[in-house]
This record gives structure tokens, sequence and C-alpha cells, in this order.
């Protein structure tokens, strides 16, 4: 489906998602598909990496090391 078409028919095209159909969205004189418009249900849930900087770092404090709640705040 071109651009043009998408947005000539904009709300039928949410009802076919809706009702499972998977549309590719084409774009320009080549019409290269740049975009799938997939129902929410087939979407994968994308797992966020944690601890990405593990090791990376390190944060020492020294034993006398004291801070009061307002210089905390103000910092």
């Amino acid at each position: 489906m071109t651009v043009g078409d998408l947005k000539a028919r904009f709300s039928e095209v949410i009802q076919e998602i809706r009702a499972g159909e998977e549309i590719a969205v084409a774009f320009g004189k080549k019409r290269e598909i740049v975009a799938y418009l997939i129902p929410k249900s087939a979407r994968k849930p994308v797992k966020r990496q944690l601890g990405i900087l593990q090791d990376k770092g390190k944060v020492t404090f020294a034993d006398d090391f004291k801070i009061t709640a307002e210089e905390f705040l103000e910092a």
C-alpha cells in the first residue's frame, strides 16, 4: 500500500489491522517498503538489557564520608 492509499483509507486500514491483517507501506517512485503495520497482538515484547554499564565504572566512598540531607538535596 502506498502512503497516499494509506492516507485516503486510514480508518479502513486500521480496521483491517485490528482484524489481524499486516500492511506494508511503500514510499517514493520506487515504492520502497518503509514500514509494516501489524496488529498489537502480533508484536513481540522487547526484552530490555539491564546492567549495560556493569563493570564499566566504580564508586567508592571514604569511611569518613558524610553528607547532610540539606547538602544532598542542594546538589
